[in-house]
């Protein structure tokens, strides 16, 4: 069954503090090579018949994400049960 996915983001221009923790503790385990690290959220959403973009940008807009610090991206993703069966 086709998902909807949303991914939050906090925009560029908000501190990231969970992601600078992040990219700060990599050194410590050997890897330098990392600019910046930006930590966010993935919300699957299922529907019972199609999937409708329209519906999660929707709920993604009111409920998922919070339109002053955060951007989202919504798009349908394959179901990979049915890619490894074919």
């Amino acid at each position: 069954m086709p998902r909807v996915v949303v991914d939050v983001m906090l925009k560029p221009e908000i501190l990231d503090p969970q992601g600078q923790a992040v990219a700060n503790a990599l050194p410590r385990l050997g890897v330098g090579d990392v600019a910046s690290v930006r930590i966010g959220r993935r919300i699957e959403i299922e529907f019972t018949g199609e999937p409708d973009l329209d519906r999660a940008r929707e709920i993604a807009d009111k409920l998922l994400a919070n339109p002053v610090i955060e951007d989202f991206t919504v798009r349908v993703e394959a179901d990979e049960t049915a890619d490894a069966r074919s």
